[in-house]
């Protein structure tokens, strides 16, 4: 997330922050999904153990996979196991690449595969990854006089669509209508 901050900052200079709060606040609605850059820091390339990496990661259902990598000399293609281990690149589920920031979400739980053609997966341009169910969130806590605490959905609907008003209004100005009030 900390790579959109900058993102949106940079894109609307002093109006960013009103911007990330909303952000923020959508991700508090769907606090399991993350954006995990595949090989850390360096990317998608050949001087990466992507092996190693991978296996430092907790992958949910529901986090999106972040491909960066030069888009003339690399790409993404998604296979099975056999394909995986083999390094064949001619037999893939589907190829990802689409301008060297690509993005992939884990739908289901399981093993996913991805290598990169031309040669360069026997350099081990590759990486398996597993994906598991997300841990449901811990139980909320039940106060000394008995009565469980409640926080449901439509608090956080509510807080995202009140951070989503501010931010409109914080960049572009009160709307250009006139409300009536009953």
């Amino acid at each position: 997330m900390w790579f959109l901050d900058g993102l949106i900052i940079m894109m609307l200079g002093k109006r960013g922050g009103a911007l990330w709060l909303l952000v923020a606040a959508a991700t508090l609605t769907c606090a399991a999904s993350r954006l995990i850059q595949v090989g850390g820091k360096p990317g998608w390339r050949p001087d990466v153990n992507y092996t190693e990496w991978a296996a430092q990661q907790q992958l949910c259902v529901g986090d999106w996979l972040l491909f960066r990598f030069d888009k003339r000399m690399y790409n993404v293609l998604e296979v099975n196991r056999t394909n995986y281990e083999l390094c064949n690149d001619h037999d893939f589920i589907q190829n990802i690449t689409r301008g060297g920031r690509d993005v992939f979400q884990l739908t289901e739980a399981r093993p996913y595969y991805f290598l990169c053609g031309g040669g360069y997966c026997y350099g081990g341009m590759k990486v398996a990854i597993n994906a598991v169910e997300a841990s449901p969130p811990a139980p909320e806590p039940t106060p000394k006089n008995g009565s469980p605490v409640t926080t449901t959905s439509s608090n956080l609907l509510a807080l995202t669509m009140v951070s989503a008003a501010a931010a409109v209004i914080w960049c572009h100005g009160f709307p250009p209508f006139t409300v009536h009030r009953l």
